[in-house]
């Protein structure tokens, strides 16, 4: 039986310390690990991933922002992540700095990191594994790679495209 295809958009938040806004998840996927907040795309609109990006924003935020309030920093496909569904997620970090951490939200609880915490974080393999390194490595730039999930737990990961900011 083919697994389904979800799209969404991540956003990559920080504040004046430039500490990432992470949330502590409730519901899956991901329940009980870390994750920058975000959500699914509503495809039956056709809505964009930039217009996505910024309602989730508002939704679990506050924050209310343009499209041109966001940087893409990455487009990661994933190939059966937990075996129950493919993914094609936009991963934005936010311009506008956060002032305060926002309140607890029906999908969990925020707070703010510094980068050095990330490593003892509970969260989910692909991030651990991937994202957040090449997220620091291309702050400002872009990326795209895919990772294949595979039954056993393996995630075999492709870097397909990678435009690393001068510094």
């Amino acid at each position: 039986m083919p697994l389904p295809h979800k799209i969404s958009s991540l956003l990559y938040c920080f504040n004046a310390a430039d500490e990432v806004l992470l949330l502590q998840r409730t519901q899956e996927p991901n329940r009980g690990r870390w994750s920058p907040p975000g959500g699914k795309l509503k495809t039956d609109i056709g809505e964009s991933p930039y217009t996505c990006a910024c309602r989730e924003a508002h939704e679990e935020t506050g924050l209310i922002l343009k499209p041109q309030d966001l940087h893409l920093t990455g487009l990661i496909s994933e190939h059966g992540y937990q075996g129950n569904t493919h993914w094609l997620m936009f991963l934005f970090e936010v311009k506008p700095r956060l002032t305060a951490v926002p309140p607890p939200h029906a999908e969990g609880t925020f707070q703010f990191f510094p980068r050095a915490a990330l490593p003892g974080l509970n969260l989910p393999d692909t991030d651990r594994e991937s994202l957040w390194p090449w997220f620091w490595q291309h702050r400002g730039g872009f990326y795209a790679a895919h990772c294949h999930c595979h039954a056993n737990g393996r995630n075999e990961w492709t870097l397909e495209e990678s435009i690393i900011p001068s510094k």
